[in-house]
């Protein structure tokens, strides 16, 4: 087990060198931060000494192994548009983000796994027809369109809900400012929500069904019901059990995927998270800022994804083997 969790550290730094460099080279083609900074009254000499000082003239490979340099020691910059570390511009957007992301996921879990196994179990039934139908449309309609149409819906038409913001907000502790607590924060907090799940939810109730369905068909299951055993024990306890192991390492992907639909739910809905933050970077050419979002992002899904494997790697030993004894 131990030489299991080397390689996938090892594979994990490997991973976020791949992110750095990905992102600097995006980077050089976005625009010219000082331009944004400066304005155009400001000389193209004071603009080229500004640029040296920034260090935006070094070659690629200089920059590169600064902002690594950095990063070991934990920081990945100054924003130009803050005036501050980019990783403090990062924290303090990174609760909004953070509630969307918690939300969406504890409703896409108690909703997913009944829904997926009552499909799975019922599958003639008009309710599981019903599901996967819709399973269907919820995975093809883009996640932006989802949210102006519930805009339109709750909040011009039905004006049950408000369209933008986080609504009040109370602080928990430093740095961290939640709607949790307030009416009016869960209530700007719903129409979010509902977007981001409607994008992830018919992911993972086909996900469970078809593991369900597979599962149900699998000899140990047939003996079970050989032996006599309650039809609920084999369902939700052998049947489920094995179900859930493909659904972690699928979730876990899925987790990094979902902070990056922040992006146009953020957008959207103005939520004020890391998502709008990155947005309005690249229309600043914030170039570090950039990097820094990225590098941060690919770090969350990295080791969430490192933790889902060691995690899988205990639940099921056939995966340690996979690279030798």
């Amino acid at each position: 087990m131990f030489a299991f969790i080397i390689r996938r550290i090892t594979q994990a730094i490997f991973v976020m060198l791949v992110i750095s460099v990905i992102g600097f080279a995006i980077k050089q083609s976005v625009g010219d931060p000082v331009r944004e900074i400066t304005g155009i009254s400001v000389s193209v000499a004071e603009r080229d000494a500004l640029r040296d000082k920034l260090g935006l003239n070094d070659p690629f490979p200089v920059q590169w192994f600064r902002f690594v340099k950095g990063a070991l020691h934990g920081d990945l910059g100054n924003s130009f548009k803050y005036k501050r570390p980019a990783v403090q511009v990062i924290l303090s957007k990174a609760p909004a983000t953070l509630e969307l992301v918690l939300t969406t996921s504890i409703l896409v879990v108690l909703l997913s796994i009944p829904i997926g196994i009552y499909a799975a179990i019922h599958s003639k039934s008009w309710w599981a027809r019903l599901a996967m139908g819709g399973s269907i449309i919820g995975v093809s309609i883009p996640v932006f369109l989802t949210a102006i149409l519930l805009i339109y819906v709750f909040a011009v038409w039905l004006q049950w809900l408000p369209s933008f913001g986080r609504g009040e907000l109370v602080e928990i502790f430093p740095g961290w400012k939640s709607g949790f607590f307030t009416w009016s924060g869960l209530a700007h907090l719903f129409l979010p929500t509902i977007s981001l799940t409607s994008i992830m939810l018919p992911l993972f109730i086909r996900l469970i069904r078809a593991e369900m369905t597979e599962t149900l068909q699998t000899e140990y299951v047939k003996y079970a019901r050989a032996r006599g055993l309650k039809e609920n024990r084999i369902l939700y306890v052998h049947a489920f059990k094995n179900t859930l192991l493909p659904v972690i390492t699928v979730g876990g992907v899925q987790l990094g995927t979902l902070i990056a639909f922040t992006i146009l739910t953020e957008t959207v809905f103005q939520w004020g998270g890391m998502g709008s933050m990155f947005i309005k970077a690249v229309e600043d050419a914030d170039t570090s800022l950039m990097v820094a979002y990225l590098v941060f992002v690919g770090l969350i899904f990295v080791v969430v994804n490192t933790v889902v494997d060691v995690i899988y790697g205990y639940v099921n030993p056939m995966i340690r083997t996979g690279g030798g004894k």
